[in-house]
């Protein structure tokens, strides 16, 4: 079973991500990456969801619409610092924390997402 799978599909997927933006947009600790993204966040949430689903094994549905994700380019145009990057994980992680009750598997997943974010840094 790949890690789409594992975290129920599409709708495992979808309730992941909508549980993520809410969290940015709630968390008075995530003020400087909320910040950078739109005031509406439903772009970003579909744009995520179509993202993981190819990254996580599922239906490539990112690269149907967009092509290549281009992460760094894509992400480029924003100032993604250590405190940015901090901010979003910390996110990521409490939304994980919430929805993989597999404590191995969100762990594996955490590192995934920590790696990505890392790759993202643009300015120090």
């Amino acid at each position: 079973m790949n890690p789409y799978e594992q975290l129920g599909g599409a709708e495992g997927v979808r309730r992941l991500v909508q549980r993520f933006y809410a969290l940015m947009d709630e968390l008075p600790e995530a003020y400087t990456v909320r910040q950078i993204h739109p005031e509406s966040l439903a772009g970003s949430e579909e744009s995520l969801f179509e993202f993981l689903s190819g990254w996580l094994g599922g239906p490539p549905l990112y690269v149907a619409k967009k092509g290549h994700p281009r992460l760094r380019m894509r992400h480029h145009p924003y100032a993604i610092g250590p405190v940015e990057r901090d901010e979003w994980m910390l996110c990521m992680r409490q939304a994980l924390k919430e929805q993989v009750p597999d404590e191995a598997f969100r762990e594996k997943l955490e590192a995934a997402f920590a790696g990505m974010a890392d790759h993202l840094l643009n300015t120090h």
